[in-house]
């Protein structure tokens, strides 16, 4: 699995997208690739959690995604985890 660590600002851009990206995630969530995804509690980033075979699976799903392109979202963050129990 893998953990994407994003961090936003308070660009318009980013609140005027988050809509369609929410909408991609809960699709990528019924296929099972995501498992996991929301905001930190003060909105300063977000976690993903997903379930892809690699690292260039991950930066595929991350390329199909405008949003992580967006202004005032960056991927700070792409981590491989190892979890055992999920």
């Amino acid at each position: 699995m893998w953990i994407i660590e994003l961090a936003f600002t308070p660009a318009p851009e980013r609140l005027a997208a988050r809509p369609a990206h929410r909408d991609r995630l809960t699709a990528l969530h019924g296929q099972g690739v995501v498992r996991m995804a929301g905001p930190l509690a003060d909105d300063t980033g977000a976690v993903i959690v997903l379930d892809a075979p690699g690292r260039a699976a991950v930066e595929a799903i991350l390329a199909a995604d405008p949003y992580f392109t967006t202004p005032g979202v960056s991927v700070e963050r792409i981590r491989d985890w190892r979890a055992f129990l999920a």
